[in-house]
């Protein structure tokens, strides 16, 4: 019902909210007029990860169609869906939209394949059965807390320093939707203590709702896609007009009246509609249980019919070779990157090399000059000093120490686009 959230919604009211708003450091302030949340959303705005996300693949692989998802569309729809909702329901508007935007600027090249990838190479090391070490979620949260900064008054790189409600949606953004209904956790925890995805609720109802706005927004839109690129053929057409007929009870979903593509806008607004009648404080959120059976079922012909498609996995064979390929590239420079020697090392790769450079500088602990023993010349010292006066950051990766320095290397690549990487590629592999 309308409103129906206004009493549990995050805002000065609520007794969350001193731990919803706490921020790692004070944050600089003067003549502001905006909230804390809508400061977050603005941050994220401006950060480099979120602009990148136009170049970084939602379903299919650096699509030369314009008309196709990328991961930053993919982020709009969710802002979208999630503020629809919010607004109807009572909540906090502007902290949805904050983690709505956020929510994916950890995330990898070539999607979820390339998240599988440099997961992979963390298990080389730790063990099939170790917990998950590379998952966009954490890894939003890690790029909001350690990576993305943005210059303040005196032309000093700055972290983000979100709100601890915002981060959280960060991290708590996934997981399967309970038809019981989703309610958050009552405790402030660290964030950091969550070790895999889809575990922990989020700490806000408006982190909840980003959590199934994400859900509503790729569904009917990987179809429309997938039809852009003539993958679906008339079986596949046939398979969703039964799912309608067996789910929905007679419920018309005008989303699929056509009978040969789906209506992205109309599908949207049928599970929003369903999911805002159905969601109480009480109950929680969730659907009713004709449109949650549906979702369940649109979710199994979107992986049969489109995500395990044959074409899409001819081209995460090469993603994944892109991928490992970089990752070899880089590991086999280390001598040299841990006394500021990169580009020396990498001087057939310039475009490698220069921002590989870059993003050592930013981020890279250097060894002290007395321990160098490996007679390559170093330059650390000069790099520390540079280091302190244009970037008020933690130097996260400690170059001392080569599993660090793989890390420092897995987070490189997943910041990349698509496009980068494959072009970084071809520059590894050209004479």
């Amino acid at each position: 019902m309308k409103d129906s959230f206004k009493d549990v919604r995050c805002d000065e009211n609520s007794p969350k909210w001193e731990n919803a708003v706490r921020r790692q450091t004070p944050i600089y302030s003067r003549n502001e007029i905006r909230s804390e949340f809508e400061r977050d959303y603005t941050r994220i705005l401006h950060c480099q990860a979120y602009r990148r996300l136009k170049h970084k693949t939602q379903v299919f692989y650096a699509p030369h169609n314009d008309h196709v998802c990328t991961r930053m569309e993919h982020v709009m729809h969710v802002a979208s869906v999630a503020k629809t909702i919010s607004k109807y329901l009572g909540l906090n508007e502007q902290l949805a939209e904050a983690i709505a935007l956020g929510h994916d600027i950890g995330h990898a090249p070539f999607g979820h394949h390339g998240e599988d990838c440099l997961n992979a190479l963390t298990e080389q090391k730790d063990g099939l059965n170790a917990p998950k070490k590379f998952w966009h979620e954490r890894n939003s949260l890690f790029f909001a807390d350690y990576i993305e900064t943005l210059p303040d008054p005196d032309a000093v790189e700055q972290p983000l320093n979100l709100t601890y409600a915002v981060r959280d949606g960060l991290i708590c953004h996934c997981g399967e939707i309970d038809q019981q209904g989703i309610k958050p956790r009552d405790e402030a925890i660290d964030l950091y203590s969550i070790k895999r995805p889809g575990i922990i609720q989020p700490y806000t109802w408006e982190g909840c709702v980003v959590k199934v706005a994400d859900k509503i927004a790729y569904l009917g839109r990987d179809i429309e896609d997938a039809r852009q690129y003539h993958i679906l053929d008339m079986s596949a057409y046939r398979h969703i007009r039964e799912i309608v007929a067996t789910t929905l009870n007679g419920k018309e979903s005008h989303a699929f009246r056509s009978g040969k593509a789906v209506n992205t806008t109309v599908l949207i607004n049928d599970l929003i509609v369903d999911f805002c009648e159905q969601s109480s404080p009480e109950k929680g959120l969730c659907f009713s249980s004709e449109y949650f059976r549906f979702i369940l079922e649109l979710k199994k012909f979107n992986f049969a019919h489109i995500y395990n498609h044959w074409r899409l996995k001819e081209f995460a064979n090469y993603a994944s070779n892109i991928i490992a390929t970089i990752y070899r590239t880089l590991m086999r420079t280390y001598e040299y990157a841990r006394h500021g020697r990169i580009s020396q090392a990498l001087k057939y790769y310039p475009v490698l090399g220069k921002t590989f450079e870059e993003w050592l500088i930013k981020y890279a602990r250097y060894l002290p000059d007395s321990t160098n023993t490996s007679g390559i010349p170093d330059i650390s010292a000069a790099i520390r000093r540079y280091q302190t006066m244009r970037f008020n950051t933690e130097q996260v990766f400690n170059l001392a120490d080569r599993d660090s320095y793989s890390k420092c290397v897995i987070e490189f690549i997943s910041g990349m686009t698509d496009v980068f990487a494959i072009q970084v590629y071809e520059e590894i592999i050209s004479f």
